[in-house]
């Protein structure tokens, strides 16, 4: 570690959202305890997603944002933070930096490039993961990445056993993530059954309360060998019955990253968004990568960094042309692989 940093006692980590970019964080957070043992480490979330932090034992304190900025500066200049790094780099979090008057650092987000790439196709974006990009924010804290992948604790009361679940699923099962906070990423419902058919093969649909009712249709649409959770669970309880599962198959969104933490097979399938914005699953050094269903000949992908609640073009390409068959057939390999 350098020198004009040997004297740290208390570093802030802020990432305010979501599931999925927080728990991308926890490889930061492992090694700065790890690397800096006798650091004090807090984290600054949304109270959202202060769960997902609250049982990190790399972690001292959690503080959350629950309206008032101002109030919650207050709190944190108290702290006296010798460092703060800055892991969401929006409004916000600047405020936050400039607002306690401390040594900071943050990471190449890449906004102006993946505009460019996404609304006028020009440019490359660098074959970096976003993890690896966040690690730029400790650099010179003399944290290096020790390759071991994502963290994910369980609170008390999440964890879930065979037991816990009806008999059809407790000899194993695969669970199909169904959600996404936007709609052009996530699998549609007719595409999701012809997987299930194709699987042959005990299914577990995994979303939130806003996903239930598709859940719903997709279980009557194959039968009883799929069980719905979708709305039924925590985010605690799910990511236990992923932890349950024999494989994953996922849209690009949290859950995919929770079950990469938890180091599941992992199938995960593309719509609007692409794996080289540097959000796949990130696994361990040495671990057998995922898997990536996506059509990579369409011109109009990728068209939003993030999402729309309906296709811009009005076809859903993206997402209609992949190959159901082809999603069982690789989840299925990597079932008789055991990998």
């Amino acid at each position: 570690m350098p020198d004009n940093y040997c004297v740290l006692k208390k570093i802030l980590v802020i990432r305010f959202s979501s599931i999925g970019d927080i728990v991308l964080t926890t490889p930061i957070i492992r090694c700065l305890k790890q690397q800096l043992p006798e650091v004090e480490l807090h984290v600054l979330t949304k109270s959202s997603y202060r769960s997902i932090y609250a049982a990190n034992p790399y972690i001292n304190k959690v503080y959350e944002l629950q309206g008032n900025l101002k109030d919650l500066i207050c709190q944190l200049r108290r702290e006296h933070y010798d460092f703060i790094v800055d892991l969401h780099k929006n409004w916000r979090s600047l405020r936050v930096r400039a607002a306690l008057h401390r040594p900071s650092a943050s990471f190449p987000k890449l906004d102006f490039r993946k505009f460019l790439y996404t609304k006028l196709k020009l440019g490359k974006l660098p074959q970096v993961h976003i993890v690896d990009r966040y690690f730029e924010a400790v650099k010179k804290l003399g944290i290096h990445n020790d390759g071991q992948g994502l963290d994910f604790f369980f609170n008390e009361g999440d964890v879930m056993h065979y037991e816990d679940l009806p008999e059809t699923f407790r000899e194993g099962f695969v669970a199909i993530v169904i959600g996404g906070q936007h709609a052009t990423k996530i699998l549609p419902e007719d595409k999701v059954v012809e997987v299930c058919n194709a699987l042959d093969y005990p299914v577990v649909l995994v979303g939130g309360p806003e996903d239930a009712v598709r859940g719903e249709r997709i279980k009557e649409k194959v039968g009883s060998y799929v069980g719905n959770s979708c709305g039924s669970l925590t985010v605690g309880q799910s990511a236990s019955l992923l932890q349950l599962a024999d494989a994953v198959i996922t849209n690009d969104t949290g859950m995919m990253h929770i079950a990469a933490a938890l180091r599941k097979p992992i199938v995960s399938v593309w719509g609007n968004t692409v794996p080289e914005f540097g959000m796949y699953p990130y696994l361990p050094e040495g671990m057998k990568p995922s898997v990536i269903v996506e059509n990579k000949d369409l011109r109009c992908r990728p068209c939003h960094k993030l999402g729309y609640a309906k296709c811009p073009k009005g076809h859903f390409k993206c997402m209609n042309s992949l190959s159901a068959q082809e999603i069982a057939e690789k989840t299925k390999a990597g079932l008789s692989s055991g990998s």
